[in-house]
């Protein structure tokens, strides 16, 4: 697809990941991305899916509106994550179909893995057991995704692609305490309790689990590739290939940040899933995806930025 001719729908394009996919539409030449605004299209209504493909006409879709949080946020809000997330999704692609919409690409989430999935995870391995409890219900709506697209591929011939990224960081992410992600709440906290001289800070769990993580630029680019030079129906890791300790990670953050007071762990919090670590062998063949950000030169911006932003 050559996407400087195209007509460009971009869900969630306002937000964390999708602004920085619209800037990287913008390197490829697209100069017609649609944002939809919530109050405008609201995704969740039945209406507003076809009101947004009607207005917009678009060549292809990319579907990165979602609901999301951490930890904390999954725990307390399992039937808005599911439903949500869920009903976004469904109304979109059947939408696509019946306007005859030439692609779309719904962006999913690692956590529609089981929850003891052999580690690196391979895609084969997406259906071999329940996701991890505390965000399963937000999983498996994103999962359902990948089965409808499939689904409408062999009975419609919607070509409908199905990525799964890892978990994404760097500038512009959510650093609300109440529905962060791991590395922009630690970032968070630690610069909150250096301002106020504090000399320990509490993390959720024991520490040992891993996690990998994605910068968000290298996520966005391999979203635009997927678009351009794959037209499959399986569904694709979007990773770096590595994974850290949560430790590990903590101490990493501290040390990049200045801070030299004590980390302690709240045991009665949960770890969430055990170890996360992608086998992206499979985006390379396919498209020629590979990250490029070094983990440290991505955290660094990411601090830099929260630090220049925090207004």
């Amino acid at each position: 697809m050559e996407l400087a001719k195209k007509r460009v729908v971009v869900t969630g394009g306002s937000g964390f990941l999708g602004s920085h996919v619209v800037e990287e539409l913008a390197r490829h030449g697209v100069s017609e991305s649609f944002v939809p605004r919530k109050k405008d299209y609201d995704l969740v209504d039945p209406a507003g899916a076809g009101r947004l493909l009607a207005d917009a006409r678009p060549d292809l879709v990319l579907h990165l509106a979602a609901r999301v949080g951490g930890i904390g946020a999954n725990r307390e809000n399992p039937g808005l994550y599911f439903y949500e997330n869920l009903m976004m999704g469904v109304q979109l692609i059947e939408e696509c179909r019946r306007r005859g919409v030439p692609k779309i690409v719904t962006v999913g989430t690692i956590c529609a893995y089981p929850k003891l999935t052999p580690v690196p995870f391979r895609e084969d391995d997406l259906w071999g057991g329940y996701p991890e409890e505390t965000n399963a219900p937000y999983g498996l709506a994103k999962k359902m995704l990948l089965v409808q697209g499939q689904a409408y591929r062999q009975q419609y011939g919607l070509n409908a692609v199905h990525l799964l990224p890892v978990n994404l960081y760097g500038p512009r992410d959510n650093f609300d305490p109440a529905s962060s992600h791991v590395i922009p709440a630690l970032i968070r906290k630690l610069q909150e309790a250096q301002e106020a001289g504090r000399d320990h800070v509490t993390v959720w769990g024991t520490g040992t689990a891993s996690r990998e993580f994605l910068y968000v630029e290298d996520a966005a680019r391999a979203i635009v590739m997927a678009a351009e030079r794959y037209d499959g129906p399986e569904p694709v890791n979007i990773g770096a290939g590595f994974e850290i300790k949560i430790r590990d990670l903590v101490e990493l953050i501290a040390r990049l940040m200045g801070f030299a007071g004590d980390i302690r762990w709240d045991h009665s919090k949960p770890d969430g899933q055990p170890r996360r670590c992608l086998d992206t062998s499979r985006a390379e063949r396919l498209f020629g995806f590979r990250a490029e950000t070094r983990f440290e030169d991505g955290l660094r911006r990411t601090i830099e930025w929260y630090r220049q932003h925090r207004s």
